[in-house]
């Protein structure tokens, strides 16, 4: 008997082991979204096929060239199939308003290969991005979406304004207000000013976010867009240290796409390589 508790002894402190291994790593907060995350894939596009535009859609899409760089197989053949897009083919430049220095706007930044931190506080969430230095606020204070003449009172931001709450372990965020001249994604697609987005954030695990976006645009669109799920990464701190200095803008560059250096800086040391690297 003896010799049989002596054996269990070790059975037993595995079994406790790894169901304290498991517990560890379930041990997080799913309302705690703080960290530096990074998409798993890069995509800039909503990752699936939009629904045919309006009149109005294909009025605001005219004169956009679309850039198919980075954008999902499946989603670019719809569009080549389409007499809506026009994208940089056969020589052809895209004129993507972030190449000439101007904001991407959301949901593009979001869609963005750079990094972006999440920062809580009581009453709104911080959404920080590497790149364009931008910071979203995400109101978690109860106030109200804008609307009506509210919303046409704030008018058109490239970011929107945007209010969060919480569904459970979900967090819905709800943006209006969008400046018509930011493109949706790489492929030129519009959004109205009166369009709605809504953004759903989950935590699966403590490394793990899950993401959606849709459009809600009856203007542009005939039917609502919804986009594919997306998965980020939680970057540990390492991957953030660069020369002795920590953090989301540690990086060698700002990413900043300034006028006043736009063709020396960005051009040459970011858009010219991208390309070239992009043809081979």
């Amino acid at each position: 008997m003896r010799n049989r508790f002596l054996i269990l002894i070790p059975a037993v402190a595995a079994v406790l082991f790894l169901f304290s291994e498991g517990v560890a790593a379930q041990g997080f907060d799913p309302h705690d979204l703080s960290g530096i995350w990074t998409r798993t894939a890069r995509d800039h596009s909503l990752g699936t096929k939009p629904p045919p535009l309006t009149r109005a859609g294909i009025e605001a899409m005219k004169g956009r060239i679309g850039d198919t760089d980075d954008v999902l197989r499946e989603v670019v053949d719809a569009a080549r199939a389409s007499s809506q897009v026009r994208l940089n083919e056969n020589g052809v430049e895209t004129n993507a308003p972030w190449l000439e220095c101007n904001p991407m706007g959301f949901p593009r930044l979001l869609n963005d290969d750079e990094p972006m931190e999440f920062i809580m506080t009581k009453d709104k969430i911080l959404q920080v991005f590497q790149s364009e230095h931008r910071i979203r606020y995400l109101w978690t204070d109860g106030r109200e979406l804008p609307s009506g003449q509210n919303l046409e009172n704030l008018g058109p931001a490239w970011y929107g304004h945007s209010v969060g709450k919480w569904d459970g372990n979900t967090l819905i965020v709800n943006t209006v207000g969008l400046d018509e001249r930011a493109w949706l994604d790489n492929l030129g697609h519009p959004k109205s000013f009166h369009a709605r987005i809504e953004e759903t954030w989950k935590r699966v695990d403590s490394n793990t976010l899950e993401s959606q976006l849709t459009l809600f645009d009856p203007e542009y669109y005939s039917a609502p867009y919804v986009g594919a799920k997306r998965t980020f990464k939680r970057l540990p701190d390492r991957a953030v240290i660069y020369f002795g200095w920590s953090g989301l803008f540690a990086g060698i560059t700002e990413g900043i796409c300034a006028p006043v250096n736009e063709v020396e800086g960005y051009n040459k040391g970011f858009r010219d390589l991208g390309r070239a690297k992009s043809k081979q």
